[in-house]
C-alpha cells in the first residue's frame, strides 16, 4: 500500500504495509518505571459468571489495573506538570508527522547520564515536527526493564530549549522520562518543552518509553502517533514510523 505524500513543497512515497511499531505494550513483565507494581488483567465475576474464557465463561471480560506514566510506551500533555487540567485527549488533533530519528550516547556527567544540548546540534539542524531519541546501549533488556531506581538518562533543559527552536512539538525517547528520575520535582525539561506556566503550549507531547529497534536507521521518517483516547494527562500510545523515498 503505496501512497504519495505531499508535504512543504517537498514529494515523496511511503509503504503503509510496512510499519516500523516503536511502542513497548502494557502487560505483566513489561518494561516499567517509577515505582509501580505490574499491571494486572483480571477477569470479571458475577456471582457464577466469570469473564474468561478458559474458566468456562462465555467471553472474556476484564478489569486492568495499571498506570499510564509507569507501564509501556505513553503520551503526556503538559497537563503532568500544570494546575490545569489538560488532557492529552484533547492535545491531539493530528496524528502524522514529519519525524526525525537520532540516536545518542548519553554522557556521564557526575553520577548521571545526560543528553546534552551539542549532542543534539551535532545531530539535527533542520526543522522538523518530531524527534525520536534512541539512546545507547540499545539492548533489548530495555523492553523488559524496571527503571525504578536506575537512574536512567535524560535530557539536560537547554536540549529541549534548542529542540523546541526547531520547531518540535512532538518529542520521544526511549527513557521513562525526559527529566531525572530524582529531582526534588524541578523537571526543568518538561517546564522547558511546555514553556509552563508562562505561555504553555496545549498541543506540544511528549512520549517516553519508546523502543528503536536498532535495525531502525536514523533518518527522516513519517510518524503516526497513536494515542489511546484517555480523558487524562496521559495515555498508552502507540507510536509507527514509516520510511519515506
Amino acid at each position: 500500500m503505496t501512497a504519495t505524500i505531499q508535504y512543504n513543497n517537498q514529494v515523496f512515497q511511503v509503504d503503509f504495509s510496512k510499519p516500523l511499531d516503536i511502542s513497548l505494550p502494557v502487560k505483566p513483565g513489561g518494561v516499567k518505571a517509577w515505582y509501580v507494581n505490574e499491571p494486572t488483567f483480571e477477569p470479571v465475576s458475577m456471582g457464577d459468571w466469570i469473564g474468561e474464557v478458559r474458566q468456562g465463561g462465555s467471553v472474556d471480560f476484564k478489569n486492568i489495573f495499571f498506570n499510564p506514566h509507569g507501564h509501556g510506551t505513553h503520551t503526556e500533555c503538559v497537563g503532568h506538570i500544570s494546575k490545569e487540567f489538560y488532557s492529552v485527549n484533547d492535545s491531539m488533533k493530528q496524528f502524522m508527522f514529519m519525524a526525525k530519528l537520532i540516536t545518542v550516547m548519553p554522557q556521564n556527567i557526575g553520577h548521571d547520564k545526560i543528553i546534552t544540548s551539542e549532542q543534539i546540534k551535532r545531530l539535527v539542524d533542520v526543522p522538523t515536527e518530531a524527534i525520536v531519541i534512541r539512546t545507547l546501549a540499545n539492548d533489548k533488556h530495555k523492553m523488559t526493564k524496571n527503571y525504578s531506581q536506575t537512574n536512567p538518562p535524560f535530557l539536560e533543559d537547554a536540549a529541549i530549549y534548542y529542540l523546541s527552536e526547531l520547531g518540535v512539538s512532538h518529542l520521544l525517547i526511549d527513557t521513562p522520562s525526559v527529566d531525572k528520575e530524582v529531582d526534588g520535582g524541578a523537571l526543568k525539561s518538561h517546564h522547558a518543552f511546555w514553556n509552563y506556566p508562562n505561555q504553555p503550549n496545549v498541543l506540544k507531547t511528549i512520549t517516553e518509553l519508546i523502543y528503536v529497534d536498532d535495525s531502525i536507521h536514523d533518518g527522516s521518517y513519517l510518524l503516526d502517533l497513536q494515542v489511546a483516547a484517555f480523558e487524562n494527562d496521559a495515555a498508552p500510545s502507540r507510536p509507527i514510523l514509516y520510511k519515506i523515498f
